[in-house]
């Protein structure tokens, strides 16, 4: 996953246009980094940015990824035009709208090793509003759920968590628990302790004990 970076600016110059200060910005820019519109808001009202990016876009400088969304672009000699990953693209919206967003349940058991199908299309969970994603021809679709599932997002011990939910009770047996430690002890002797901590159902949190507790 690529992470978008913080970056620090100069004061804008006087009397610059704001296409031409949004260029430079940009320019310290990596190719294929993707950045929100937020990156450019100090160089002028909300119209005159909409408009540098619309020009910039249209000089070949910028490509639109999705509304708000923009890189600069990157061609790569084997197969041309590099595009970011649909994945890439909702978590920095997630960031932008400061939404938290977890993996989705399937993907989650796959993640543990319970599971060997790849989900057709990327799910994520997320405290924003449930809605699909499209970047070119790929799609991810987000779904709204109560914070519960958002615990530890992003972390082993979140992945755990999810995959809990995802299974249900009638789900978690020997089999689970085994996949289960073995993917947190293997990341930190913190993550078990970590999960046990999160908020959960009673019988998820017999479950989770019993593999604390259990030699």
């Amino acid at each position: 996953m690529v992470e978008v970076k913080t970056e620090r600016f100069a004061p804008p110059a006087e009397g610059a246009s704001a296409t031409d200060l949004a260029f430079r910005r940009i320019q310290r820019l990596p190719r294929g980094r993707l950045f929100s519109r937020a990156l450019l808001a100090d160089l002028g009202s909300p119209a005159a940015i909409s408009r540098a990016l619309s020009r910039l876009c249209a000089r070949g400088d910028l490509e639109r990824i999705v509304r708000g969304v923009y890189m600069r672009p990157k061609l790569n000699r084997y197969i041309g035009q590099v595009r970011p990953s649909v994945q890439q693209v909702v978590r920095l919206i997630a960031r932008r709208n400061n939404e938290t967003v977890q993996m989705h349940g399937a993907e989650a058991v796959r993640q543990l090793g319970l599971s060997t199908q790849m989900p057709m299309v990327p799910m994520f969970y997320t405290s924003g509003h449930s809605r699909t994603v499209r970047v070119g021809a790929a799609v991810a679709h987000l779904r709204h759920v109560a914070p519960d599932k958002l615990q530890c997002a992003g972390s082993p011990a979140g992945i755990a968590l999810v995959a809990l939910h995802y299974i249900g009770r009638r789900g978690a047996d020997d089999r689970v628990l085994s996949h289960l430690k073995a993917f947190l002890t293997t990341t930190s002797d913190d993550d078990l302790a970590m999960l046990y901590s999160c908020k959960m159902p009673l019988w998820m949190r017999s479950f989770v004990q019993s593999g604390i507790h259990q030699d």
